[in-house]
């Protein structure tokens, strides 16, 4: 069937040839088949509306991309009307959380200010303390009429003690005993009682002390330490002449009760 078709177009093909070169012979302007003519033009509204079409999908596409860029814009929006609450909240709490940092720092800062104001007043009292028992009062306590009172009380302790009589030995122990204190006073009762008593009875001895000087060597609040010069003179029954004696002696003296006693007495 196909093959009959090509036949009888290139019968009419060449019929129309032939008619065209006798009438271009005969000076006649040969016709052009319509069907001829309008063919191309067909392809051309053909090709024009395929364009068409394809400008159509281009449009179409170009909305779609439209459509998409619009979807994109929208979730965008969305985004952007979403994003700035919780920006807003973190801007909001950000600077109340610096502002309850700082009111920390501040009350840890003037908890430790006042601490060290504190511990610097009592270091302050402690030092004014200090100083006030330890060197203003020991002054007080250690001038010069202190100093006049503890040598007056070693001469006069020691002067009772290294004077005595066998007729008022009693009398003159107790005075002795008077000035003492403290394990001495004790030494110097078992002392008289067992060696000096009897020894001065027997022999009838009489012993008298002068105090000739006293330096005050230590000087303390409570305590002192004394250099006390003696001239001693005795007389027995078998020796009538005084017989004179003179000594040095080391008292250490202890404020007791507001009086200075004697608790050690060291001759040398």
């Amino acid at each position: 069937m196909t093959d009959d078709t090509h036949d009888v177009e290139a019968d009419v093909e060449a019929e129309a040839a032939a008619q065209v070169e006798a009438e271009l012979e005969a000076g006649v302007e040969p016709e052009v088949p319509e069907s001829t003519i309008d063919e191309p033009e067909t392809d051309v509204d053909e090709q024009d509306t395929d364009v068409d079409e394809q400008d159509t999908d281009v449009d179409e596409q170009d909305t779609d991309v439209d459509e998409q860029d619009t979807d994109v814009d929208e979730q965008d929006t969305d985004v952007e009307d979403q994003a700035p609450a919780p920006i807003k909240r973190s801007r909001l709490r950000l600077p109340r959380l610096r502002r309850l940092r700082r009111a920390l720092r501040m009350l840890a800062n003037s908890r430790l200010v006042a601490a060290i104001l504190v511990a610097v007043l009592l270091i302050s009292a402690g030092a004014a303390s200090w100083i006030y028992f330890k060197q203003y009062r020991p002054d007080q306590q250690t001038d010069a009429s202190v100093k006049r009172a503890v040598a007056s009380s070693a001469s006069d302790g020691t002067t009772a003690l290294l004077s005595y009589s066998a007729d008022t030995l009693d009398q003159d122990f107790a005075s002795a005993k008077s000035h003492l204190a403290g394990d001495f006073l004790s030494y110097y009762t078992q002392f008289t009682q067992q060696t000096v008593g009897p020894a001065a009875r027997e022999r009838s001895m009489k012993t008298t002390a002068r105090v000739t000087g006293a330096a005050v060597s230590e000087l303390h609040p409570d305590s002192a330490v004394v250099l006390v010069f003696v001239d001693q003179t005795t007389t027995t029954k078998d020796a009538p002449q005084p017989t004179l004696v003179i000594s040095n002696v080391w008292v250490t003296m202890t404020r007791i009760n507001d009086n200075w006693l004697i608790t050690k007495f060291n001759p040398i």
